[in-house]
Order: C-alpha cells, then sequence, then structure tokens
C-alpha cells in the first residue's frame, strides 16, 4: 500500500480577507477543521502547515508544520516541500485551507485518477493547482524551483507532469465546491449559495 499525506495549505497572509482564513467559520467549523476532515479519511496522515504564530491556535490531532526556514514565506510550494521533506510518503494531497466546501468525497475521486506526477483540478476554465495529488518525484523539481527563487506553482507542474481533472467528474456544484473564499464578501456570498442548495 502506497503511504499519503494530506497537506493542509494554511500559511498565506490572507491580506484580502483581513484575519487569518484558517480560522474563518462555515456553518460552525473552522475553515482548517474542513479541509482536515476532507483529507483524513483518504490519507495516513494530515498535516497543517501554517506561520509560526498561528500554531498553537489549532485544535485538532494532526501534524503541524512550517516551512523550510531557507524558504519560508515563498508561498505554497514552500509549504508543500516543507512536509514532502519532512513526512515520507509517496502521494501527497494537498488543500488550501480557504475552500471549505472541497469534502472528502471529492478527495477520493481525485485521488482514484492520480497515475503519476501531479494531478489537479480545472473547474469552469479555471485551473486549481493547489487542489491536487502530488508524487513524491517532485520534491527534487520544488526544491530547485525555490532555491532559484521561483515560487510560482505552474511552472513546477509542468516540470513535474501534469494531469487536469475536469471538477465536474469531482463534484456536482463545480462553482461552489471549487471557489476560494478570498474575503469576507465572498464567505457570505457562498454560505447563501450552500443553503440554496439544500
Amino acid at each position: 500500500m502506497r503511504k499519503t499525506v494530506g497537506i493542509v495549505l494554511a500559511g498565506g497572509l490572507s491580506r484580502r480577507f483581513g484575519s487569518p482564513k484558517a480560522f474563518a467559520m462555515v456553518g460552525g467549523r473552522y475553515f482548517y477543521e474542513l479541509a482536515v476532515e476532507a483529507l483524513k479519511e483518504n490519507c495516513d496522515e494530515v498535516v497543517i502547515v501554517t506561520r509560526p504564530e498561528l500554531i498553537d491556535h489549532y485544535l485538532v490531532e494532526v501534524g503541524l508544520a512550517i516551512d523550510t526556514p531557507e524558504f519560508a514565506g515563498n508561498g505554497p510550494l514552500a509549504g508543500i516541500l516543507s512536509v514532502m521533506e519532512s513526512v515520507q510518503a509517496e502521494r501527497y494531497v494537498v488543500l488550501p485551507c480557504d475552500m471549505p466546501f472541497v469534502e472528502s468525497a471529492v478527495v477520493g475521486k481525485l485521488l482514484a485518477r492520480h497515475d503519476q506526477g501531479v494531478t489537479a483540478v480545472i473547474a469552469e476554465e479555471r485551473h486549481h493547482p493547489l487542489v491536487s495529488v502530488w508524487d513524491r518525484v517532485a520534491v527534487p523539481v520544488i526544491r530547485k524551483a525555490l532555491e532559484n527563487e521561483q515560487n510560482r506553482v505552474m511552472p513546477v507542474l509542468a516540470r513535474v507532469g501534469v494531469t487536469w481533472v475536469d471538477g465536474g467528474e469531482l463534484a456536482e456544484d463545480v462553482k461552489q465546491v471549487f471557489t476560494n473564499v478570498n474575503s469576507p464578501v465572498a464567505l457570505e456570498r457562498s454560505e447563501e449559495n450552500e443553503s440554496n442548495h439544500r
């Protein structure tokens, strides 16, 4: 059996949101809790990668990590690499904490479609490179990019080899499920949309 580790990305500065998005709430639950739940059923282990000043605020029994010091603050690639280099596994499922409507069934379907390299989601013509499954072979590619001060995700995906999966194959309400909640207004809109679909 291949070991699978879930990575919750919760290290962003949340400038547009105004406060750490990991601790925003929907349906009475923190965003980070929903991300952990979505990953837990599909992974052998889950790690939240976050900023040092937030590490004591998490109330879940999962791993916690911060960026490797040499790449601290260099965006999601730094967070992904930090977990990959500290927790051995064959594959890693990445989920940003600001997509609270991605559920475990969606993650399971994405994993089922993963073959090699990276498998990521495209929904309504928007690429979501951080809703993705990464093989361990990506480690040296990510490290090299960061060493060269290249912290954009898409070029790294191209180098590793990426397969894009249509979000419509993973979820019915694609627009809702794959929404990045980047502001309190977007959160309010998403909650309204969610209650309308119940």
